[in-house]
């Protein structure tokens, strides 16, 4: 006969009731029947109400919105969902039985390293003058008070971890034993509650509960070189504090994205000694010397404006008041061979209109207004295109390049902050410091290309129309840090394109009119 134990029948529904499954005459298990119809054996399973079913209560309708499933599957299913949640306190109960072992040894440790520190200060102590005896007394009360507390705490842990590990055990015995009940009907009256039992056992073993909450180390040093006048203040010293572990780099986390990285770290787990910040380092992206790149309390930082197909080197070390831990492992991270990048709107003057994931720009003003890219170039070889969408009225449009204070209500390449080639529809010049020069034949019309060749190993910029370079290179010698621009009006649109791979192959370039 199955019986349900008192502390657990709560749980059984209350429109329910299982009825006595005593033997029959001939000696056989009699099947549990339906509490309201007698003739009935238990078939299905309500979800809904979590009782069992018979035919006869389906048929008059009481759960014909409810989910019913058959007896025999709701059977299985609770008993492997009550076996999953056992194997989960199972794993819980052996790592406290190891932490139990844990933290016995370190009662060992703390009485053996109290022992060493008592004999260290009485030895101290006795090798000064009279005046000192006074504080030795007051100095061997704070090293018991501390190895008391720390025992203090370590007998309290394990009082409590062993009281949660013999509830855990208790539990898991008497859950084996409900497994190998036969009687689907009663397992599954108690089978709700138990596994909500098990669950919250092992939701107990929290995270840092199987941890010590104190170290072995007694934290305390005696100085005895004060003079004598200072015998009255002597005290210990907190040497709690010590330089902060080697960082891990978190591997996961770090990328690349075009000329940019962002590096992730952390400290390793059961770190006791305080971190204020950390310095992060970074090369030249040539091999060069390391240089710091950000100091400061965050496990998270990203690095922009780098070079392009370039190999960095990075590394972080931690520091606190004591001073600086050993830096971690050095990780190598490679930026984009090809710059991807957009026009920008936060610079753009305020008559640029962006569309197409601000890939496109047109304006709303008759008169130049200048629009930048969100790359920044200082080193390398860089190629973008710019397809002209719609051309009317013979308008100027200037391609090139730009610092990031360049002035945005004027053609591109009028101030000294722009290098551009501006183009209608039958020639091109190019423009430095409103200096018009090279002029070339062979204009733009809607559906034209531009494209924009900036080569920082050779310090020049030229330009293409139509897949074919446009005149000479434009500018030679330029230095420095360098944005894609581009000045339109309302009459042309124009389209970005990036990514792309530098040409390989430089058609001849049309001679410039005299």
């Amino acid at each position: 006969m199955w019986h349900v134990p008192r502390s657990l029948r709560s749980a059984a529904p209350d429109s329910h009731s299982v009825r006595s499954c005593g033997k029959g005459a001939g000696g056989g298990r009699k099947l549990p029947t339906c509490a309201e119809h007698d003739l009935e054996n238990y078939s299905m399973y309500c979800v809904s109400c979590r009782s069992p079913v018979c035919y006869q209560c389906l048929e008059e309708g009481k759960h014909s919105k409810h989910d019913v499933k058959a007896l025999g599957a709701m059977w299985k299913q609770h008993k492997a969902q009550l076996s999953q949640a056992l194997n989960g306190v199972s794993d819980k109960a052996k790592e406290a039985k190891e932490f139990l072992v844990q933290l016995k040894n370190l009662l060992q440790q703390i009485q053996e390293n109290g022992l060493d520190y008592e004999a260290c200060l009485v030895a101290q102590c006795d090798a000064l003058v009279d005046a000192l005896t006074r504080q030795k007394a007051k100095l061997l009360t704070k090293v018991t008070k501390e190895r008391e507390h720390k025992l203090k705490v370590v007998w309290d842990q394990i009082n409590h971890c062993t009281l949660k590990l013999r509830q855990s055990t208790g539990l898991m015995e008497y859950c084996l034993e409900v497994i190998k009940e036969n009687d689907p009907s009663g397992f599954l009256q108690i089978s709700d509650a138990l596994i909500k039992r098990v669950q919250v056992s092992q939701e107990q073993w929290v995270k840092g509960a199987l941890e010590p909450k104190v170290s072995a180390e007694f934290d305390l040093t005696l100085d005895s070189e004060p003079l004598l006048q200072s015998i009255h203040q002597l005290d210990f010293i907190q040497m709690k504090c010590r330089v902060p572990p080697v960082p891990l780099l978190q591997l996961e986390k770090c990328c690349t994205r075009n000329n940019s990285v962002t590096l992730a770290w952390r400290m390793p787990p059961l770190s006791h000694n305080p971190v204020e910040g950390y310095i992060l380092e970074l090369d030249d992206g040539d091999g060069g010397q390391f240089r710091e790149v950000y100091v400061g309390k965050e496990t998270l930082c990203t690095i922009d404006g780098l070079h392009f197909n370039s190999t960095y080197n990075a590394r972080v070390k931690a520091f606190n008041s004591s001073g600086v831990g050993p830096y971690s492992k050095t990780v190598i991270l490679q930026t984009s061979d090809v710059a991807w990048f957009t026009f920008d709107p936060s610079s753009a003057h305020r008559d640029i209109v962006l569309s197409n994931d601000n890939q496109t720009a047109t304006c709303n003003s008759y008169d130049d207004r200048v629009v930048l890219g969100t790359a920044a170039f200082s080193k390398g070889v860089h190629y973008w295109e710019l397809q002209v969408d719609r051309y009317d009225n013979h308008p100027d449009p200037a391609f090139g390049i730009a610092r990031i204070n360049v002035v945005k209500d004027m053609m591109l390449g009028k101030d000294d902050k722009a290098w551009a080639m501006y183009v209608d529809n039958n020639r091109s010049w190019f423009m430095h410091c409103n200096s018009h020069t090279n002029r070339t034949e062979g204009g733009v019309s809607k559906g034209a290309t531009v494209g924009v060749l900036l080569d920082l190993n050779k310090h020049n910029l030229t330009f293409y129309i139509n897949g074919q370079q446009q005149g000479p290179p434009a500018f030679e010698n330029i230095e420095g840090v360098f944005m894609p621009a581009l000045s339109l009006n309302r009459n042309v649109q124009v389209t970005l394109h990036t990514g792309l791979e530098v040409p390989q192959s430089v058609k001849q370039p049309k001679l410039p009119n005299n």
